[in-house]
C-alpha cells in the first residue's frame, strides 16, 4: 500500500506559478511512476504529466513548455511545476503511483487560476 500527500495548491493570478509536491510513503519509490492528474466537474480525470523511475517523461499537450514534472527518490517526492498558469488550469490535481497494474491516488489539491 501507498499513501500519497499532496501539498501546494491555492488561487494564482493568470500567468503566476505554482508548485505541487506529493510525498509518498513505502520503500520502492523508485520503481513506480509517479505523477499528476487533474479534474474538474463534470469531466473525466486527465494526465497531466507522469515521470518514470528511469526519468522518461510524458505531458499532456495543453501544458507541454509551461509544466515540468520531477521526483527525488531519496525524498520519496514527485513536484509539478506549474508556470505561466491559465484558467484553464483550475482544476483538483491528484498525485498518482502506479506499478504492475497497481494504482494509487492522493486525496487531491486545489488549484485556482483567476484575476
Amino acid at each position: 500500500q501507498v499513501q500519497l500527500v499532496e501539498s501546494g495548491g491555492d488561487l494564482v493570478q493568470p500567468g503566476g506559478s505554482l508548485r505541487l509536491s506529493c510525498a509518498a510513503s513505502g520503500s520502492r519509490f523508485r520503481f513506480y511512476v509517479m505523477g499528476w492528474y487533474r479534474q474538474v466537474p463534470g469531466k473525466q480525470r486527465e494526465l497531466v504529466a507522469d515521470m518514470y523511475g528511469g526519468g522518461s517523461t510524458n505531458s499532456a499537450d495543453s501544458v507541454k513548455g509551461r509544466f515540468t514534472v520531477s521526483r527525488d527518490n531519496a525524498k520519496n517526492t514527485v513536484y509539478l511545476q506549474m508556470n505561466n498558469l491559465k484558467p484553464e488550469d483550475t482544476a483538483v490535481y491528484y498525485c498518482h503511483a502506479g506499478l504492475c497494474g497497481h494504482d494509487y491516488w492522493g486525496q487531491g489539491t486545489q488549484v485556482t487560476v483567476s484575476s
